[in-house]
């Protein structure tokens, strides 16, 4: 399940952002890509999952497992994302939200899947509660266990950790990246902060001329 981009350009109203981007993630891998405001991470993000907006505009080649995804549809990239806010659906429960991510299958099946995962997550008997009433910590464990319950073979993190205070932060971010490894989900996550990184990881950093360097 490698993750493989190959010269990866962006571009924002002729003005080169990234370019030229070669990366191969193995899977089971986490890669840091870091950057300052404005320099084109989250954008970066969004060309390989295939949501990239104007005015940006993306090329090179996004490979994973093998398959080429530049004209598949994002819905169909199996790739999964996590953003700085947890993005659950306020008018669902924790079980609703977490179902959501399951595909249409056999009821009982589909229940045990989010029960398990909830125990996963050290939330058992947290099915029925409202989003609203997690703390931040815990919502940020439902909205990985989401996404993973989608069985992504790529997993985009956008921040993910920002608006957790520094401790808990720590704590999530070991959380996620161990849920991640352990399911061999190659691993991309954009940050403007170094602390975010995963013990042991690669590292790059968007240069002010739009390059990629090892850090």
């Amino acid at each position: 399940m490698s993750l493989h981009l190959k010269n990866i350009s962006l571009v924002l109203g002729g003005e080169i952002l990234i370019a030229p981007l070669w990366l191969d993630i193995a899977a089971g891998e986490a890669v840091t890509l870091m950057g300052k405001s404005g320099s084109g991470k989250s954008s970066l993000l969004s060309y390989i999952a295939g949501d990239l907006a104007s005015p940006f505009s993306g090329a090179g080649e996004i490979i994973l497992s093998g398959k080429m995804l530049n004209n598949i549809p994002p819905q169909n990239r199996n790739i999964g994302r996590l953003f700085q806010d947890d993005l659950l659906f306020p008018h669902m429960t924790v079980g609703e939200n977490l179902l959501f991510a399951i595909p249409r299958g056999v009821r009982s099946e589909r229940e045990n899947m989010m029960q398990t995962a909830l125990v996963r997550a050290e939330l058992e008997g947290f099915a029925d509660r409202a989003p609203h009433t997690l703390s931040g910590g815990q919502r940020s464990r439902v909205s990985l266990m989401r996404s993973l319950l989608a069985k992504p073979q790529a997993m985009l993190l956008d921040e993910p950790f920002n608006k957790l205070d520094r401790e808990l932060r720590g704590t999530i971010r070991d959380y996620t990246f161990t849920h991640l490894k352990a399911r061999n989900v190659s691993t991309l996550l954009v940050t403007h902060d170094i602390s975010d990184a995963p013990d042991g990881g690669r590292i790059f950093e968007i240069t002010k001329s739009g390059e990629i360097k090892h850090v």
